[in-house]
């Protein structure tokens, strides 16, 4: 049984790191249309570069919380504190790294905004 769950876990893992590659893929496929679009062929360049900005910040902040829910189910079933301390760096690096995208990201919706 917990082979099972273990296996489970696994491959609930990589299908979450699947989905974060796909959002992260898709996000930037788009900002570099809207940037194309909007930058180069209508000649808005600071407003089309900061809207492209804000599309690859978004789609990178949600990729980054499916990779985090994927190592936590990697590590989910009986993990060793070696398992457990490496987890917690990477879930704090990319936690750091999605609060400051984040507040970027606010940042220039407000002067979009304005």
């Amino acid at each position: 049984m917990y082979e099972v769950v273990k296996t489970l876990a696994q491959y609930a893992g990589y299908f979450a790191e699947g989905i974060a590659a796909i959002i992260i893929v898709v996000g930037a496929l788009q900002a570099v249309w809207i940037y194309f679009v909007r930058a180069l062929l209508s000649k808005s360049d600071l407003k089309g570069v900061n809207q492209s900005r804000i599309r690859l910040g978004h789609s990178l902040s949600l990729g980054l919380e499916f990779l985090i829910g994927a190592d936590i189910l990697k590590t989910a079933v009986a993990p060793t504190w070696s398992e457990i301390g490496q987890l917690a760096a990477i879930i704090g690096i990319r936690t750091v790294l999605n609060f400051f995208l984040m507040k970027e990201l606010e940042q220039m919706d407000k002067e979009i905004q304005a």
